[in-house]
């Protein structure tokens, strides 16, 4: 009976864990967790927890924050020339790695309600302005949420405000980019 009533207790405390956070890549997402110790779970985000790893930002989006990620999938890395992704997965390629990566982070905690009043308030469209020192711009269309990077390549959320200990992750289609 002890049994019984632990594993009811523990699927009650997991389940609150996950109370408005959404699975990304079929896996939970935990608010207790940080952005890379979740991302590291997700099916979706396999190739942006490699390109994190090979870029030395480990540390960093472990780090207190807090962070806005706009987190690309797999998909959206495969949507990049052929060779991209290999190319930039190479030591010696690792400054533009970094660049590309910091520009999909904003030091703030900004849910998806924040972002599209902000798109609200500045009459359609919000620079965003990124780690890496990129600027984008947020705007919102029957409910969803897009970001331009700084090459005309528009990203849409198709999760947002999957949070986390240390800010927030939006999951993106396309990999941002910054401008040439």
């Amino acid at each position: 009976m002890k049994t019984l009533r632990l594993a009811a207790v523990l699927a009650l405390t997991a389940t609150a864990a996950l109370a408005g956070n959404p699975e990304v890549g079929g896996a939970p997402m935990y608010d207790t967790k940080t952005i890379v110790e979740n991302a590291a779970n997700s099916a979706d985000h396999t190739t942006l927890v490699a390109a994190v790893q090979a870029a030395g930002l480990v540390e960093t989006l472990s780090g207190p924050g807090p962070f806005t990620v706009f987190a690309p999938t797999n998909e959206a890395f495969a949507k990049l020339p052929a060779g991209t992704v290999e190319t930039l997965l190479k030591p010696e390629n690792k400054d533009m790695l970094v660049k590309i990566l910091t520009c999909h982070v904003v030091a703030a905690d900004a849910m998806a309600a924040d972002i599209q009043k902000m798109v609200a308030d500045d009459g359609g469209k919000h620079v965003v302005k990124t780690v890496g020192g990129c600027e984008f711009t947020a705007s919102a269309k029957d409910g969803m949420l897009m970001i331009e990077d700084g090459q005309g390549n528009t990203a849409h959320v198709t999760i947002a405000d999957v949070k986390q200990s240390n800010g927030v992750i939006h999951v993106i289609d396309t990999v941002l980019l910054p401008a040439k």
